[in-house]
């Protein structure tokens, strides 16, 4: 027969790391797919919170109040979703690289429903991020994210977190520069591409003013978008690697911006 008894200091220790176990699956890559069940995500929640109350040190939980137990739960669900956030912040270089490739190309008219984000996106978008998407997972994404909750429990203890507006407004700014940058390099190939193709038309309608390069130069821009697209898709894998640290470098500054 199984006898397992637990103190109450012990069950509200394990409340609070599910809690913030919770916030991080319902705000992380992968396992915040709307696609996985809600059932199954409570499941990994609870699997994760007994497997890291077992391998964490007990840490006494000191509060006057069950107001001051309540607030302690807020702070670990606030910091276990901000954590998840962060991980999960990376995934939108991609579809900002696609807006811009399909910009370049001229299908940025052409949008479809991302069943993931429940957002529209275009299609180049939803290329590199299925792409992408399934090298982060092959190179061991969630292995990553799933240390970094751990970790974070030894960086920042149970109510511990110490949430500073102009320490998150640093972070976000050191993000959204990367964001571009990365972006950028990302579609880069195919941007180039476009001012080259651009170029020669320029000069085709100043030597032949009587053909319609507008016409002929879009049926040439998504023939050419698509090639380089095509040729590039062997760059992938770098791009996954690019995307993995990024969500390693903003993960780490999410985690410093609450010790």
């Amino acid at each position: 027969m199984l006898n397992y008894s637990f103190s109450i200091a012990e069950l509200e220790y394990f409340l609070l790391i599910l809690v913030r176990t919770m916030g991080f699956i319902f705000s992380a890559p992968f396992f915040s797919d709307p696609s996985v069940p809600r059932n199954v995500k409570v499941g990994y929640g609870l699997l994760f919170s007994v497997l890291l109350y077992n391998i964490l040190p007990s840490q006494a939980v000191v509060y006057s109040s069950i107001i001051g137990y309540s607030v302690i739960v807020i702070k670990e669900t606030i910091t276990g979703l901000i954590i998840g956030y962060g991980a999960n912040l990376c995934s939108t270089i991609l579809a900002f690289a696609g807006h811009i490739a399909d910009m370049e190309i001229g299908l940025s008219m052409v949008s479809m429903m991302d069943p993931t984000t429940r957002t529209q996106v275009t299609i180049s978008g939803m290329f590199y991020q299925y792409t992408v998407g399934l090298l982060l997972f092959i190179s061991g994404l969630y292995q990553y994210i799933l240390l970094a909750l751990k970790e974070s429990f030894v960086l920042i203890p149970i109510n511990g977190a110490i949430f500073s507006s102009e320490r998150f407004l640093q972070s976000m700014l050191e993000f959204l520069k990367d964001y571009i940058s990365v972006g950028f390099r990302i579609c880069l190939p195919v941007f180039c591409a476009m001012i080259l193709l651009n170029a020669v038309l320029g000069m085709l309608a100043k030597v032949s003013p009587q053909l319609n390069m507008f016409a002929v130069g879009i049926q040439i821009k998504v023939l050419l978008g698509l090639f380089i697209m095509f040729v590039t898709a062997g760059m992938l894998p770098r791009v996954s690697s690019l995307i993995l640290s990024e969500t390693k470098t903003v993960v780490t500054m999410f985690v410093e911006s609450m010790m």
